[in-house]
């Protein structure tokens, strides 16, 4: 024999499960909100790593698109935390851990050392990267101390793609990128998805031209941009341009 419950005591169940997944709908959106820049942070080690793990194995024009699609995404992380207002110690910190696998170790793979001046050579590259990351903070808002690595690391991926791999051509590249990283200089925060209309066009052509166009193609383009913003930072890239 069933034992029908009252209509209130049904309309109280309901109204507790529809709460219930009420909460759980504005939790997962809370959790999606302060994890979005932290997910990108993650992709970019994950370029990263598949960067490297390309280099092991002579895949370098693969390594070189990982690189370069980590450059884009290294570039968004931290726009969508500060739009999210969802920034972190966490995810500074995660953030950094991506930069220095993906602009330190794997583009450091780029070149191909063999024997060891070689790899002492590799290993200062590294270094490099390590040093501007701990220098990270000039004192002075939205200013960088530096050249940023995600720049020399597109360069050098740039380079070894337009070239062949030319290890002559990369060491001049790499050592050139090491003196402009560790120059001190201050270079401005530039904010391609938060600044002006044109830098967002520029961010959106290396999205199409990543995916799109031949590598080579693609190639010229970011290296046009990187080294607008390397040479011309405060003319062309400061937050007031």
């Amino acid at each position: 024999m069933f034992i029908l419950s009252p209509p209130s005591s049904i309309f109280q169940y309901a109204k507790k499960l529809f709460l219930s997944e009420q909460a759980g709908r504005i939790h997962l959106q809370e959790f999606a909100r302060l994890n979005a820049a932290n997910a990108l942070s993650l992709t970019n080690l994950v370029m990263g790593l598949s960067s490297i793990l390309c280099s092991l194995n002579g895949h370098h024009y693969y390594a070189c698109w990982f690189l370069l699609f980590g450059f884009l995404l290294d570039l968004a992380d931290g726009a969508v935390a500060r739009q999210l207002n969802a920034c972190s110690a966490l995810g500074a910190k995660l953030d950094d851990f991506a930069d220095f696998t993906t602009f330190g170790i794997a583009t450091s793979l780029l070149l191909q050392a063999q024997g060891i001046l070689n790899g002492v050579f590799v290993i200062c590259y590294a270094m490099a990267v390590f040093a501007r990351l701990c220098f990270f903070s000039s004192g002075i808002p939205f200013v960088y101390r530096g050249l940023p690595c995600l720049y020399a690391s597109a360069i050098l991926a740039c380079t070894s793609l337009l070239t062949g791999g030319n290890r002559f051509l990369l060491y001049i590249a790499a050592v050139v990128m090491i003196l402009f990283m560790t120059d001190q200089g201050n270079y401005p925060h530039d904010k391609v998805l938060e600044s002006q209309i044109w830098k967002k066009v520029v961010y959106i052509g290396g999205l199409m031209a990543l995916f799109c166009c031949p590598l080579r193609l693609a190639c010229i383009y970011y290296l046009i941009w990187c080294f607008s913003y390397t040479l011309f930072p405060s003319t062309l890239w400061s937050c007031k341009c």
